[in-house]
């Protein structure tokens, strides 16, 4: 009987996935506890397509969208 042996980078790519969905999570999550009146989705980018320009007062606007694609880079960027 043979036993298949799995290299390092394999093992941690495999692992990768799942360390970066609990960062993503985390940083939504985050971002919900920030936003508390609104509706966050698990895609951010569809936060940002979909927002109605003007729906907000200037100032809570353009403090939203900056949180929303700060929150979306530090998913893109990771930890």
């Amino acid at each position: 009987m043979s036993v298949l042996r799995v290299p390092a980078f394999v093992r941690t790519w495999v692992g990768a996935g799942r360390d970066e969905d609990e960062w993503a999570g985390r940083v939504r999550s985050e971002l919900a506890d920030e936003l508390p009146d609104e509706d966050i989705g698990e895609d951010l980018d569809d936060c940002l397509d979909l927002y109605e320009m003007g729906s907000k007062p200037r100032c809570e606007e353009a403090e939203y969208l900056h949180m929303v694609q700060d929150a979306r880079d530090r998913i893109a960027w990771g930890h």
